[in-house]
């Protein structure tokens, strides 16, 4: 039986790593970063869903593509 607690963060970490990829598109990982205002690692690390996304990175990734928070995890 999956734990309750933690099933839904693993799929926010899965659905907001689909919408960076498909975000960046063809652009280079170093680009699109530069474009959302963080590290190339960072970034890698979320694709990758390796890191968990702080709220102060989040904020920052939706003020530099102009969104709301839930459109980052739209699927």
């Amino acid at each position: 039986m999956k734990d309750p607690i933690y099933g839904p963060m693993a799929d926010f970490a899965t659905r907001l790593s689909r919408k960076l990829k498909q975000l960046r598109g063809d652009q280079t990982l170093a680009a699109f970063s530069r474009q959302i205002g963080v590290s190339s690692s960072t970034l890698h690390d979320l694709e990758g869903k390796r890191q968990n996304v702080t709220l102060k990175t989040l904020e920052c990734i939706c003020k530099r593509l102009k969104c709301d928070i839930g459109d980052l995890f739209d699927t």
